[in-house]
This record gives C-alpha cells, sequence and structure tokens, in this order.
C-alpha cells in the first residue's frame, strides 16, 4: 500500500478575503482549501517556469546559431587558458590540434 505523506500549510486572512475565496471555490464545485492549493500550485508553476527560461530575441538566437555552426578559431590567450585547464585537471598541457591556431 502506498503512503502518501500529506504537508499543512496555514494562513491567517481578513474575512474578505476568505468570502472570495470561498465564492471561487463554490464556483468551481471545490473546497476552499482544495482551491487555494490549486490556485497556488498553479502560480508556483508559473513562477518556476519563468524563473527557469532565458528569453532571447530572434536576432540573438540567430546569432548563437550562427556562432554554433561557425565557430571562432581560439586565438593565443584561449590555447594558453586550455592549456592549464589540461594541465591542472588532467596533469597534460598538450593542446589538440583541433584546438590550435593557425
Amino acid at each position: 500500500m502506498n503512503v502518501i505523506e500529506k504537508e499543512r500549510i496555514t494562513a491567517r486572512i481578513s474575512s474578505n478575503v476568505a468570502a472570495v475565496l470561498s465564492s471561487a471555490a463554490e464556483l468551481t464545485g471545490t473546497t476552499m482549501n482544495g482551491f487555494v492549493v490549486q490556485a497556488a500550485l498553479e502560480k508556483a508553476q508559473q513562477v518556476i517556469d519563468r524563473e527557469s527560461r532565458t528569453m532571447i530575441t530572434g536576432n540573438d538566437a540567430a546569432m548563437l546559431l550562427n556562432l554554433l555552426d561557425n565557430p571562432r578559431k581560439p586565438n593565443k590567450a584561449m590555447e594558453r587558458a586550455f592549456e592549464r585547464f589540461m594541465k591542472e585537471n588532467h596533469g597534460n598541457s598538450e593542446v589538440p590540434i583541433a584546438y590550435k591556431s593557425a
């Protein structure tokens, strides 16, 4: 048998707010508790969705795709940084030919 753990939340609200929530719950055919939980869940999901996305313009997207399709060759500073990275993380400072600038 599956046991569902439940949490409890409480909120102190004014009579006016309680009346509005109660009316909305009645109109949707649910309890005030069910209405509040569903409304809070929907709002929480909206916030999570909004905050976990990065919106960019069409021009920005085109620029990023172009950079991915046509990456620039690394310059000398990037090669030195890559060599340091390889040495510090892999004990090897050799830069593969594919990563060397012309």
